[in-house]
């Protein structure tokens, strides 16, 4: 069993910085790999990108490459999000989630977060 608690949402301004945390509880965590998916109103949840108990990170969203990066302290049982030179466009509850299996599928994520909001103002 993994539970997942995401932090670091909020509002912020065009351009602006945030960094996201997902912590999780459970010995095995660091087995899995994480995902970050986001979910604007309105709109279906889409993957932005996984990294592997390794480090090894899947590709990016192609609307977030070279803005966003993944990274992972499994000392800590935590995988960050830096999320740099947002746009309104990336308003969104984004969540974090577990997986057996390095994948772009919500599907293959049996643990999830609740959630944390990002929203970025013009």
């Amino acid at each position: 069993q993994v539970q997942l608690v995401e932090s670091g949402g909020g509002l912020v301004q065009a351009g602006g910085s945030l960094k996201l945390a997902c912590a999780a509880s459970g010995r095995t965590f660091n087995s899995y790999t994480v995902g970050w998916f986001r979910q604007a109103p309105g709109k279906e949840r889409e993957f932005v990108v996984a990294i592997s108990r390794n480090n090894y990170s899947t590709n990016y969203l192609d609307s977030v490459k070279g803005r966003f990066t993944i990274s992972r302290d499994n000392a800590k049982n935590t995988v960050y999000l830096q999320l740099n030179s947002l746009k309104p466009e990336d308003t969104a509850v984004y969540y974090c989630a577990a997986s057996a299996l390095i994948s772009t599928r919500p599907t293959s994520y049996r643990y999830w977060g609740q959630g944390t909001q990002v929203t970025v103002s013009s």
